[in-house]
């Protein structure tokens, strides 16, 4: 949907914003459930629990997906026509929300059953129930942070040094660089230690082309996902207007029934940040899962997706409904 310009909390615009989303079921009810995308992914990022007798059944919710500023779907630096590649501005998760809460009224969606996302969509997540908490009656947020803390600053410094290090930065085509970065993303911030210990040693340079493989195919443009990064870093619920970097103060303010699930170890988005966050939100439920899936757990990967899906469908049909 073309949206015109869009403002940015720098005082900078997107120029000619158009944002990309895909629904699913019909609107009814008050039954509309927000998606949000994760760091360099689509719409199709939380297909695994979208569908009949799945957490988001489009029988019983109307699902709207929207793909985040910058994921090369919705305006980008990769597409953006009148602000291409390094020329086009940064932006924040408060810019994303913001995105979205323009489509949303322009749809004439009022009301939120609820707003779910993993990684960076749990961050957003969690930003919109600051942002906008009368709007939805539940928040489900999948290995978020509210506040993004060193550790993930440092992954995200390391991973965009390699990607501006490779000689097709910034327009591409992309080689050792691109390599490296997708090793590094998806085969060790994306696990933990336990994950690869059925492996043998031989398999792992096995392990590791697959993964390049399938960020090749997957096709995410480099300076997108650095430009998400940056969003990434500053993220703060806490630097909301009016909270003045109090990110406590900004927890308490959520009025919406919220689910917090982490696995055991993160190596990307550290736990203990969801650990504090839950004893802050008022009416928080956090759910942390055994086993060694990592940041991974809230893939369609994960071992523990039955466990997954058990724990939000129950979680949305106590606090989903119309109160």
């Amino acid at each position: 949907m073309v949206l015109g310009d869009l403002p940015l909390e720098s005082g900078e615009a997107i120029r000619d914003f158009e944002i990309s989303y895909v629904t699913h079921g019909v609107p009814a009810d008050d039954n509309t459930i927000l998606v949000l995308t994760a760091i360099g992914s689509t719409h199709h990022r939380l297909d695994f629990l979208i569908g009949p007798g799945r957490p988001l059944d489009p029988d019983r919710h109307f699902i709207i997906c929207i793909d985040a500023i910058g994921n090369g779907l919705t305006t980008s630096p990769s597409n953006s026509r009148m602000q291409p590649h390094l020329s086009f501005p940064r932006f924040t998760f408060r810019d994303m929300v913001a995105s979205q809460q323009r489509l949303l009224d322009a749809l004439g969606v009022e009301r939120l059953a609820s707003v779910v996302g993993a990684s960076m969509g749990g961050m957003q997540a969690l930003q919109w129930a600051v942002s906008d908490p009368d709007r939805m009656r539940s928040i489900v947020a999948l290995v978020p942070m509210a506040r993004t803390r060193p550790w993930s600053v440092a992954m995200n410094e390391v991973a965009r040094r390699i990607l501006m290090a490779d000689s097709g930065f910034p327009s591409g085509p992309y080689g050792a660089g691109f390599e490296a970065w997708a090793a590094m993303t998806r085969v060790i911030t994306n696990r933990e230690p336990g994950a690869l210990e059925g492996v043998a040693t031989d398999a792992i340079p096995g392990l590791v082309e697959q993964a390049i493989g399938s960020a090749r195919r997957m096709g995410a443009d480099p300076l997108d996902w650095i430009y998400q990064s940056w969003a990434y870093d500053a993220h703060d619920v806490g630097t909301t207007s009016s909270f003045g970097g109090d990110t406590a103060a900004a927890l308490r303010t959520v009025k919406a029934p919220t689910l917090l699930l982490i696995p055991r170890l993160d190596l990307y988005n550290p736990v203990d940040d969801a650990i504090e966050a839950a004893t802050l939100i008022p009416n928080a439920t956090l759910v942390r899962l055994d086993g060694h899936a990592g940041h991974a757990v809230a893939a369609d990967t994960s071992p523990q997706l039955a466990d997954i899906r058990g724990t939000i469908g129950e979680f949305l049909v106590r606090h989903a409904g119309r109160a």
